[in-house]
């Protein structure tokens, strides 16, 4: 990883999950100059589906997507000097760093190529006491790795590096802390790369992509992925290449910034960030500085992935139009009921979405969807029996009878919960590209876990002039997302009167009103004045996790689309 003494870091992102857009690896490596480009391709469901898979091929468990990706770019990448970083070796990032040197001899290339392993704990699932009085023995097991790993593989000159499971942001941190040298309790610096590596994480994202105010982001239609350019003291800029579409704004990275988090401390096996210290600033075009990132030493534990397989799953969605909707949906639910005497699944769930206009002009103005999604251990129960009670109704229901599609066959789900390990009980090891094994020790200075946030209301707005009834969403942004079964909802304030307002306005009380299925849920806001933002955690909304929520919106991604829908009283000054 060669480059310029005191030049920054660029470090780009050509993935956000295993199934983002395939060129872009290609993209990134020829739109512009690049030292490193990275690829996220775990989130907890890829854990499960991977784990699924290594249950037909021991030999699999990586993602292959990347195989094929470099299949195609690696000798562009050989050729420009552009180091590769990546997650995607999944629960086997033994196997693939070996496919990646088979690759590299069959194309006649000299990559050097190394890999990051121990964070797969299956094999040590009941010492750690992993196993559910419920659903047994853990499908998998994975401790989040930091980023010191990959700093060891790339300063033994590896061009390649791929892990399995570490933190999203060790992609990004371990370049850095290669380059520039850091020390393990260089917090700052640290905690820095972390805060450029979570706007990094999740790609397009960061450029434009599921964007709130998306009507103002030019060039949607083909988005660029974000680069960040990391200084020596751990701060960066924000941007990507030139002639790109999407856009690198304040907004942008702080809507990024705010998905997926908890309380302000962001907890990680290197350090703990201070998510309440980040301080942004618009540069100039598609550039957006983050500076004044506080770090503290890291917890003494290590989160852990585990992925239990839970049961089986079905659904079917009837199609319900014109009059008389809720007689129609009581009268099928009534009918599935009767079918499922003597052998009633787990769980069965009813779900009816939408509403009917009063005068629909159109079929699809008269028509609301009734969802009914199944869960239970038998497969026989969610399986032909569902489906074929489901389709007999067909000639001896309500008038209109259809669905959206005759269900299937039944497919397994997955349990996501979260454990935590002593971090010196987790053998995180870096392989190098000559095959020797430098075992990565923990954190020698630890702290233990802080609630102590930044309480800096801000004084509130003067609310004597005239109120305007209308959506949110027209002076906040949010945006949503899953933590097993739970979920966040960022919202930010676009100006700073604004912000006064959300602070004062929007509590955790409030959400729980506008949010009527939070009811008997715990909700906590978390304050972040730098960003103008709050953050609310709804525990359990989510059931026990993304692939065995039956909720329409399993990963929780509309919620916050949802929240800025709601209507309040806003000052008309404000808006």
């Amino acid at each position: 990883m060669t480059h310029a003494q005191g030049a920054p870091l660029r470090i780009g992102n050509a993935s956000g999950f295993y199934g983002d857009r395939f060129a872009a690896v290609r993209e990134m490596i020829e739109g512009g100059p690049l030292d490193v480009l990275t690829g996220d391709y775990l989130a907890e469901l890829t854990m499960l589906i991977l784990g699924r898979g290594r249950l037909k091929d021991p030999d699999g468990g990586y993602a292959t997507t990347f195989l094929r990706q470099m299949e195609d770019a690696l000798g562009l990448a050989a050729e420009r000097g552009v180091t590769i970083v990546a997650n995607a070796g999944g629960l086997n990032p033994r196997g693939l760093a070996a496919k990646l040197r088979e690759l590299t001899e069959r194309l006649g290339l000299d990559r050097k190529i190394a890999h990051v392993e121990g964070d797969d704990l299956k094999a040590r699932a009941a010492e750690f006491g992993f196993t559910d009085p419920r659903y047994g023995d853990p499908l998998t097991a994975n401790a989040y790795l930091g980023a010191w790993g990959i700093a060891e593989c790339l300063r033994a000159g590896a061009d390649i590096v791929v892990t399995g499971r570490v933190t999203d942001a060790s992609l990004v941190v371990g370049p850095a802390a290669a380059r520039f040298g850091w020390r393990r309790d260089d917090w700052d610096a640290l905690a820095g790369a972390t805060v450029a590596g979570h706007v990094l994480e999740c790609g397009a994202q960061a450029t434009g992509g599921n964007y709130a105010f998306f009507t103002e982001v030019p060039g949607l239609r083909h988005v660029g992925f974000p680069i960040a350019e990391i200084h020596p003291d751990g701060s960066s800029v924000i941007t990507k290449h030139d002639g790109t579409g999407g856009a690198v704004t304040t907004e942008t990275v702080t809507a990024q910034l705010l998905y997926e988090i908890g309380g302000p401390r962001y907890a990680g096996p290197d350090v703990t960030t201070r998510f309440d210290t980040i301080e942004l600033a618009q540069e100039g075009p598609d550039r957006v500085r983050i500076g004044g990132v506080k770090g503290e030493p890291p917890p003494a534990t290590t989160k852990v992935c585990l992925n239990h397989l839970g049961g089986f799953r079905n659904e079917a969605t009837f199609v319900l139009t014109g009059l008389d909707i809720e007689a129609k949906a009581e009268l099928v639910k009534e009918q599935m009921e009767a079918a499922f005497e003597g052998g009633r699944p787990h769980r069965v769930e009813w779900t009816l979405l939408g509403t009917p206009d009063p005068d629909p002009a159109t079929q699809g103005a008269a028509t609301v969807l009734l969802r009914c999604a199944v869960l239970d251990p038998d497969e026989g129960k969610v399986g032909r029996a569902f489906s074929g009670a489901a389709v007999e109704l067909a000639l001896a229901s309500y008038p209109g009878f259809s669905m959206t599609s005759p269900p299937g066959k039944a497919s397994p789900y997955g349990v996501y919960k979260a454990a935590y390990v002593d971090s010196a009980e987790v053998e995180h090891v870096a392989v190098l590209p000559n095959g020797e094994r430098v075992p990565i020790a923990p954190s020698e200075t630890t702290r233990a876990p802080d609630v102590q946030e930044d309480d800096r209301m801000p004084e509130p707005l003067d609310a004597t002039g005239p109120t305007v009834r209308a959506p949110l969403g027209r002076i906040l942004g949010a945006r949503s997302g899953d933590k097993g079964g739970d979920a966040n909802i960022g919202v930010w304030a676009r100006t700073d009167e604004q912000w006064r307002w959300l602070a004062h306005h929007l509590t955790a009380e409030r959400l729980k009103e506008l949010f009527p299925e939070t009811g008997g849920l715990t909700v906590t806001r978390h304050l972040l004045p730098n960003l103008k933002a709050v953050n609310f955690v709804v525990e359990g909304i989510l059931q026990e996790g993304v692939s065995a929520s039956t909720r329409f919106d399993p990963q929780g991604k509309a919620l916050g689309e949802w929240l800025r829908a709601r209507t309040a009283d806003i000052p008309e000054a404000i808006l």
